[in-house]
């Protein structure tokens, strides 16, 4: 039982959905090796967004990285639980205060 167990641990560890569990990545933060720890994003869509966010400004939500090229609205939504654009509203919100 033991036996079984540590192997369903070890299985568990690394599984894909391991991945999902760490926290979110702020795709507003988060230089082109870190967009790449995200399942799904590689060395061409870390630089797509990289190259966005240089031309746009940063991500209002998550929703937006649909804008970037190469990115549709089936990647987002196998992407959303791994992504964040971090606390911007809220620290802009404090700003108008």
């Amino acid at each position: 039982m033991r036996r079984f167990l540590r192997s369903l641990v070890v299985a568990l560890a690394l599984s894909p959905m391991a991945v999902w569990a760490l926290d979110p990545v702020n795709i507003n933060a988060a230089d082109a090796a870190a967009l790449q720890q995200i399942n799904g994003i590689g060395q061409s869509k870390a630089k797509a967004i990289i190259e966005y966010r240089k031309a746009n400004g940063p991500f209002a939500s998550v929703d937006d990285l649909v804008k970037v090229p190469g990115i549709g609205a089936k990647s987002l939504e196998r992407l959303k639980p791994q992504i964040t654009v971090g606390n911007t509203k809220v620290a802009s919100a404090k700003g108008k205060n």
